[in-house]
Protein backbone atom coordinates (compact mmCIF):
# COMPACT_ATOMS: atom_id res chain seq x y z
CA UNK A 1 0.00 0.00 0.00
CA UNK A 2 1.47 3.32 -1.06
CA UNK A 3 -0.42 5.77 1.01
CA UNK A 4 1.66 7.27 3.87
CA UNK A 5 4.92 6.87 2.46
CA UNK A 6 7.13 9.28 1.55
CA UNK A 7 10.81 8.99 -0.10
CA UNK A 8 13.04 11.64 0.10
CA UNK A 9 15.99 10.90 -2.84
CA UNK A 10 18.94 12.79 -2.53
CA UNK A 11 21.10 12.93 -5.71
CA UNK A 12 24.52 14.44 -5.45
CA UNK A 13 25.89 16.40 -8.41
CA UNK A 14 29.40 15.72 -9.57
CA UNK A 15 30.41 18.51 -12.10
CA UNK A 16 33.48 16.39 -14.31
CA UNK A 17 36.21 19.58 -15.60
CA UNK A 18 37.43 18.76 -18.62
CA UNK A 19 40.31 20.66 -19.93
CA UNK A 20 42.01 20.50 -23.66
CA UNK A 21 45.12 21.74 -24.61
CA UNK A 22 45.21 22.81 -27.89
CA UNK A 23 49.06 23.08 -29.65
CA UNK A 24 48.84 26.38 -31.91
CA UNK A 25 49.75 25.22 -35.89
CA UNK A 26 51.94 27.09 -37.84
CA UNK A 27 51.68 27.02 -42.06
CA UNK A 28 55.52 27.16 -43.45
CA UNK A 29 56.51 30.41 -45.70
CA UNK A 30 57.33 29.59 -49.18
CA UNK A 31 59.91 32.48 -49.26
CA UNK A 32 62.82 32.08 -47.78
CA UNK A 33 63.35 34.54 -44.90
CA UNK A 34 66.65 34.92 -42.66
CA UNK A 35 66.80 32.99 -39.49
CA UNK A 36 65.74 34.93 -37.08
CA UNK A 37 68.35 34.95 -34.12
CA UNK A 38 68.18 33.06 -31.74
CA UNK A 39 67.33 35.04 -28.43
CA UNK A 40 69.42 33.95 -25.64
CA UNK A 41 67.76 31.57 -23.71
CA UNK A 42 66.18 33.05 -20.46
CA UNK A 43 66.98 31.80 -17.10
CA UNK A 44 63.98 29.42 -15.80
CA UNK A 45 62.38 31.32 -13.44
CA UNK A 46 61.78 29.06 -9.98
CA UNK A 47 58.18 28.58 -8.68
CA UNK A 48 57.98 30.06 -5.70
CA UNK A 49 58.19 27.64 -2.96
CA UNK A 50 54.98 27.18 -0.74
CA UNK A 51 55.28 27.41 3.23
CA UNK A 52 53.14 26.37 5.69
CA UNK A 53 53.01 29.65 6.55
CA UNK A 54 51.03 30.35 2.98
CA UNK A 55 48.77 27.35 3.07
CA UNK A 56 45.51 27.37 5.09
CA UNK A 57 44.68 24.88 7.39
CA UNK A 58 42.20 23.09 5.22
CA UNK A 59 44.46 22.01 3.11
CA UNK A 60 45.90 19.65 5.04
CA UNK A 61 44.68 15.89 5.85
CA UNK A 62 44.82 14.73 9.16
CA UNK A 63 44.30 11.25 8.71
CA UNK A 64 42.65 8.82 10.32
CA UNK A 65 43.26 5.77 12.66
CA UNK A 66 42.85 2.14 11.39
CA UNK A 67 42.71 -0.95 12.78
CA UNK A 68 45.31 -3.60 11.68
CA UNK A 69 43.02 -4.85 8.91
CA UNK A 70 42.78 -1.38 8.12
CA UNK A 71 39.57 -0.62 8.52
CA UNK A 72 38.75 2.98 10.65
CA UNK A 73 38.58 2.69 13.89
CA UNK A 74 35.70 3.93 15.96
CA UNK A 75 35.97 7.59 17.32
CA UNK A 76 35.36 8.36 20.76
CA UNK A 77 31.26 9.65 21.22
CA UNK A 78 31.30 13.37 21.83
CA UNK A 79 29.60 14.56 24.97
CA UNK A 80 25.90 16.00 24.40
CA UNK A 81 25.51 19.99 24.80
CA UNK A 82 22.50 21.32 26.55
CA UNK A 83 19.39 21.40 24.64
CA UNK A 84 20.49 18.45 22.64
CA UNK A 85 18.85 15.08 21.96
CA UNK A 86 20.80 12.12 22.24
CA UNK A 87 20.12 8.14 22.40
CA UNK A 88 20.81 7.14 25.34
CA UNK A 89 20.13 3.29 25.82
CA UNK A 90 18.29 0.75 23.36
CA UNK A 91 15.93 -2.11 24.86
CA UNK A 92 14.69 -4.55 22.09
CA UNK A 93 12.73 -2.54 19.92
CA UNK A 94 12.32 0.97 21.92
CA UNK A 95 15.39 3.48 22.30
CA UNK A 96 15.55 5.67 25.34
CA UNK A 97 16.09 9.19 24.14
CA UNK A 98 17.29 11.93 26.65
CA UNK A 99 17.54 15.68 26.60
CA UNK A 100 21.11 16.98 27.91
CA UNK A 101 20.24 19.61 30.44
CA UNK A 102 22.18 22.34 32.27
CA UNK A 103 21.74 21.20 35.76
CA UNK A 104 19.54 18.46 36.76
CA UNK A 105 19.11 14.43 35.70
CA UNK A 106 18.14 14.93 31.65
CA UNK A 107 14.46 14.22 30.62
CA UNK A 108 14.22 11.12 28.78
CA UNK A 109 11.51 9.05 26.64
CA UNK A 110 10.78 5.53 24.60
CA UNK A 111 10.80 6.13 21.12
CA UNK A 112 9.64 3.83 18.44
CA UNK A 113 9.56 4.14 14.70
CA UNK A 114 6.25 2.34 13.17
CA UNK A 115 6.25 0.50 10.15
CA UNK A 116 3.36 -1.00 8.19
CA UNK A 117 3.23 -4.76 7.16
CA UNK A 118 4.95 -3.55 4.11
CA UNK A 119 7.91 -2.42 6.30
CA UNK A 120 7.67 1.17 4.93
CA UNK A 121 8.31 3.53 8.38
CA UNK A 122 4.48 5.00 8.51
CA UNK A 123 3.77 6.84 12.17
CA UNK A 124 5.91 7.41 15.24
CA UNK A 125 5.61 6.79 19.15
CA UNK A 126 7.03 8.45 22.40
CA UNK A 127 6.58 7.37 25.51
CA UNK A 128 7.21 9.69 29.03
CA UNK A 129 6.91 8.58 32.15
CA UNK A 130 4.18 11.09 34.77
CA UNK A 131 4.75 11.56 38.80
CA UNK A 132 3.02 9.26 40.75
CA UNK A 133 -0.62 10.32 41.94
CA UNK A 134 -1.90 11.38 38.92
CA UNK A 135 -4.74 9.04 37.06
CA UNK A 136 -1.83 8.36 33.68
CA UNK A 137 0.62 6.52 34.82
CA UNK A 138 2.41 7.78 31.35
CA UNK A 139 1.96 9.70 28.66
CA UNK A 140 2.28 8.84 25.31
CA UNK A 141 2.06 10.69 21.82
CA UNK A 142 1.78 8.98 18.38
CA UNK A 143 2.47 10.81 15.34
CA UNK A 144 0.65 9.91 12.00
CA UNK A 145 1.09 10.80 8.66
CA UNK A 146 -0.39 14.50 7.30
CA UNK A 147 -2.86 11.98 4.69
CA UNK A 148 -4.40 10.73 7.64
CA UNK A 149 -8.99 10.79 7.92
CA UNK A 150 -9.09 12.35 11.45
CA UNK A 151 -12.23 11.55 11.89
CA UNK A 152 -11.80 7.98 12.09
CA UNK A 153 -9.20 8.39 15.16
CA UNK A 154 -6.64 5.88 15.96
CA UNK A 155 -7.55 2.91 17.49
CA UNK A 156 -5.31 0.73 19.52
CA UNK A 157 -5.18 -3.17 20.11
CA UNK A 158 -3.12 -5.11 22.15
CA UNK A 159 -2.20 -8.93 21.31
CA UNK A 160 -5.98 -8.58 19.47
CA UNK A 161 -7.55 -7.76 22.88
CA UNK A 162 -9.63 -5.25 23.29
CA UNK A 163 -9.72 -1.85 21.33
CA UNK A 164 -9.64 1.67 22.18
CA UNK A 165 -10.10 4.69 19.76
CA UNK A 166 -8.67 7.91 20.54
CA UNK A 167 -8.87 11.17 19.11
CA UNK A 168 -6.52 13.44 17.36
CA UNK A 169 -5.20 16.33 18.93
CA UNK A 170 -3.53 18.82 15.86
CA UNK A 171 -2.01 18.25 12.92
CA UNK A 172 1.07 20.40 11.96
CA UNK A 173 3.85 19.89 9.70
CA UNK A 174 5.43 16.95 10.74
CA UNK A 175 1.93 15.35 11.22
CA UNK A 176 -1.57 14.68 12.97
CA UNK A 177 -1.12 14.14 16.69
CA UNK A 178 -2.76 12.11 18.95
CA UNK A 179 -1.93 12.26 22.94
CA UNK A 180 -3.39 9.30 25.10
CA UNK A 181 -2.70 8.43 29.02
CA UNK A 182 -1.86 5.29 30.00
CA UNK A 183 -2.65 4.06 33.36
CA UNK A 184 -1.66 1.77 35.32
CA UNK A 185 -3.37 -1.04 33.65
CA UNK A 186 -2.23 0.02 30.51
CA UNK A 187 1.36 0.17 31.15
CA UNK A 188 1.05 -3.55 32.60
CA UNK A 189 -0.77 -4.76 29.66
CA UNK A 190 2.47 -3.44 27.64
CA UNK A 191 4.63 -5.10 29.95
CA UNK A 192 2.76 -8.28 29.52
CA UNK A 193 2.10 -8.28 25.90
CA UNK A 194 4.16 -9.20 22.61
CA UNK A 195 2.65 -6.69 20.47
CA UNK A 196 0.11 -3.84 19.44
CA UNK A 197 -1.65 -2.65 16.41
CA UNK A 198 -2.90 0.66 15.39
CA UNK A 199 -5.16 1.60 12.90
CA UNK A 200 -5.14 4.36 10.73
CA UNK A 201 -7.76 5.05 7.99
CA UNK A 202 -6.00 7.47 4.93
CA UNK A 203 -8.41 10.19 3.96
CA UNK A 204 -7.57 9.39 0.33
CA UNK A 205 -9.08 5.92 0.64
CA UNK A 206 -12.14 6.47 3.47
CA UNK A 207 -12.87 2.74 2.86
CA UNK A 208 -9.19 1.42 3.14
CA UNK A 209 -7.48 1.08 6.44
CA UNK A 210 -3.59 1.13 7.29
CA UNK A 211 -2.43 -1.03 10.67
CA UNK A 212 1.55 -0.58 11.79
CA UNK A 213 2.42 -2.67 14.50
CA UNK A 214 4.30 -1.23 17.93
CA UNK A 215 6.76 -4.22 18.99
CA UNK A 216 6.43 -4.65 22.49
CA UNK A 217 9.75 -6.32 23.00
CA UNK A 218 12.04 -4.22 25.53
CA UNK A 219 9.11 -2.34 27.17
CA UNK A 220 9.50 -3.31 30.14
CA UNK A 221 13.10 -2.48 30.36
CA UNK A 222 12.88 0.79 28.74
CA UNK A 223 10.02 1.93 30.88
CA UNK A 224 11.99 0.85 34.37
CA UNK A 225 14.87 2.94 32.83
CA UNK A 226 12.74 5.90 31.49
CA UNK A 227 11.17 5.68 35.37
CA UNK A 228 15.25 5.77 37.08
Amino acid sequence: MTFFTSSISKTLTVAALACTLGAPSFAQETTEEAPAETAPAEAATEAPSSTTEEQPESVFNMGEEVDENGDPTASEPQEPQPGQQYLAEVHGDWALRCLKVEEGKDPCQMYQLLNDADGNSVAEIAIVVLPNGGQAAAGATIVAPLETLLTEQLTMRVDGGQARRFPFNFCNVGGCVTRLGLTEQDVALFRRGAAATLRMVPAAAPDQEVTVTMSLAGFTAAYNAASE
